[in-house]
């Protein structure tokens, strides 16, 4: 973790209601700077709001706010050193992608034609064809080519990234990869593809209900929780008094899923009982403690 008097985000009891909804319900929230950030969670958990306040797009109802060491919406300073792309990013129908890019350096202090020239060829983006016809993958590849491109100092990217078939997406975190090791920035991704982005997450924000159930450092949330398998009275004498975060079976054999990892006595045990120990993934883990399985929510690309 990079040492700094004032993080790059810091909120406190931030709020935002829409009538009688709350959509972010009181939450404290620290980025640092030079680090990638993962916004984890279901759809309609928040994630998108958080961005947008954070990005001064909408103001909160209640709680503290600074961006940079100050409240985002209210200067123009702060909001030249972030950059946000969403995955329904809008153009004018009159633009073209090559319009997009041109235009970018107007709004990036820091941006990269260099690297913007390398991704148009590794995206094969159509510069002249207008917007409006383009396909959803090459709309995407617009919006990661400004993102990264961009090298804004703070750069969210809300899940512009679908869009994109696997190959793509492949570049697209290679490059974002290489070239946050040469130009270091924050960066948050907010994405339903957990395992596919998980080995580039520093630290995990996982969001529900407006409310942050984790937010820990990646290797801290990697390997803290445990499947295990087995006769249905082995794994519940096994389970006894841990935190039960997920159960399955069928006749007399269960899965159970807790928090918490095991010692080299606690494994000689489930082995002395026949049990089958397994870790959990970082989407695996999500899915237990939101109750849904986020894969089945996500479009299915090509």
């Amino acid at each position: 973790m990079t040492d700094t008097a004032t993080p790059v985000v810091r909120a406190s009891g931030l709020t935002k209601t829409y009538g009688s909804f709350t959509a972010i319900d009181g939450i404290d929230l620290s980025f640092e700077e030079n680090r990638i950030y993962g916004l984890l969670g279901r759809n309609g958990a928040g994630k998108t709001t958080i961005m947008q306040l954070l990005t001064g797009q909408i103001f909160p109802d209640g709680g503290r706010l600074e961006v940079f060491g100050r409240e985002p919406a209210e200067h123009v300073d702060v909001l030249s050193r972030i950059c946000f792309i969403a995955e329904s990013q809008k153009y004018p129908d009159s633009f073209k992608p090559k319009h997009v890019l041109e235009s970018a350096p107007l709004f990036f202090p820091h941006w990269s034609q260099g690297l913007a020239d390398e991704l148009i060829d590794e995206f094969r983006l159509p510069l002249n064809r207008p917007i409006k016809k383009l396909s959803r993958g090459q709309l995407s590849a617009v919006g990661v080519i400004v993102g990264l491109a961009s090298r804004a100092p703070l750069t969210f990217f809300d899940e512009p990234y679908l869009g994109l078939d696997a190959v793509a997406r492949t570049t697209f975190y290679d490059r974002l990869l290489t070239d946050y090791a040469e130009h270091p920035r924050t960066i948050v991704l907010s994405t339903h593809l957990i395992d596919e982005v998980s080995n580039l997450l520093e630290h995990i924000v996982l969001v529900d209900q407006g409310r942050i159930l984790i937010d820990r450092d990646a290797d801290e949330v990697r390997g803290s929780a445990t499947t295990v398998a087995g006769t249905r009275d082995a794994v519940e004498s096994f389970v006894a008094g841990r935190e039960v975060i997920g159960r399955d079976g069928i006749g007399g054999l269960a899965s159970v899923t807790f928090m918490g990892a095991l010692d080299a006595l606690q494994r000689r045990e489930a082995h002395e009982l026949g049990l089958e120990l397994a870790p959990v993934s970082l989407q695996q883990l999500i899915v237990h403690l939101t109750g849904a399985d986020l894969s089945a929510e996500k479009e299915v690309v090509s």
